[in-house]
């Protein structure tokens, strides 16, 4: 069973849907590891202290916003969920608008969302209603330490949530060198657009995405098992075989200890906020008091991009 990233509630007028939030894609990305040449042992990202030079452990590093130069505000998790209890448990959609409207440098990646047992008839009428209606409920989500605007669409027996980006994030293309929209001064004839047309009228076909597959990935796949054929591998030196990969499981120690973190703290809001005085936030701490989170040449894994794909 897929582990939930998000919980909380989908609301249309005064119908409120309990559902969680499960990831829509799954990148299929061939894990590369990055290897010192002169013997081919791994080399990864290390957490460095900018001050002593030193390695720093995982359970000692927190986030900080730099408030001025040298200063920084620590946040811990509950900070960025009681900076706005509300917003960080709920998706209020607040309009709804044609999906196919929306400007595609807008959309980022897809979500399921999924009822819990108390909101499937709920769950089942807002589906039904947006795939009768071909509309698509815009709102505002909250997930780990950013919001970010989101489209409510049907897609068969699912509700999906489409990330997308705030109009303020897209660059402006009047920085790019483009050509200008008048094809008479560019010297584009009527008979060149015309043949164009019929190009691509003969080329219209119905959208299938299955049909689409990640060639680069399987053809660098055989360029992998060609080498491996002829004998073309080279073997991490013993010493460090038989060493522990203690970067590495810390990564994954982290991750997990993640995930569990953000499933179990992202419960429904209550329909009234709870009273109780929240956590603090943390005061400002210097440089040299508290490190900041960074990365800098260690332990860690290059991707080689090979999407199935996705926002």
């Amino acid at each position: 069973m897929a582990r939930a990233i998000w919980t909380g509630t989908v609301g249309f007028g005064l119908v409120q849907i309990p559902v969680s939030l499960f990831a829509g894609e799954e990148k299929d990305e061939l894990d590369m590891t990055l290897l010192d040449k002169r013997d081919f042992s791994p080399v990864g990202y290390q957490r460095i202290n900018k001050t002593t030079g030193k390695e720093v452990p995982w359970q000692q590093i927190v986030k900080g916003c730099e408030h001025e130069k040298g200063e920084y505000v620590v946040l811990s998790d509950a900070d960025f969920q009681a900076a706005n209890v509300e917003a960080s448990r709920a998706i209020d959609i607040l309009d709804f608008v044609d999906f196919a409207a929306i400007d595609p440098r807008l959309i980022d990646r897809p979500y399921y969302l999924a009822p819990q047992k108390s909101g499937k008839k709920a769950y089942a009428l807002l589906r039904e209603t947006l795939r009768r209606t071909g509309k698509a409920g815009i709102g505002k989500v909250v997930i780990r330490t950013r919001q970010h605007l989101a489209a409510v669409v049907a897609r068969d027996k699912a509700l999906i949530l489409v990330l997308l980006r705030f109009a303020d994030e897209l660059r402006d293309e009047r920085d790019l060198d483009l050509p200008e929209t008048n094809l008479a001064k560019l010297g584009v004839t009527s008979k060149e657009v015309a043949m164009a047309e019929r190009l691509v009228e003969g080329m219209v076909a119905k959208f299938e995405p299955e049909k689409y597959v990640d060639e680069y990935r399987r053809d660098l796949m055989k360029l992998i098992a060609r080498k491996v054929k002829a004998g073309e591998v080279n073997q991490i030196p013993e010493a460090a075989a038989a060493a522990p990969a203690k970067p590495k499981s810390n990564v994954i120690d982290l991750a997990s200890l993640l995930a569990s973190s953000l499933a179990g703290g992202r419960k429904p809001a209550p329909h009234k906020p709870p009273s109780a005085k929240a956590e603090a936030p943390a005061s400002k701490r210097k440089r040299t008091g508290t490190p900041r989170r960074g990365r800098s040449n260690g332990h860690g894994h290059a991707h080689s991009h090979a999407h199935k794909k996705s926002a």
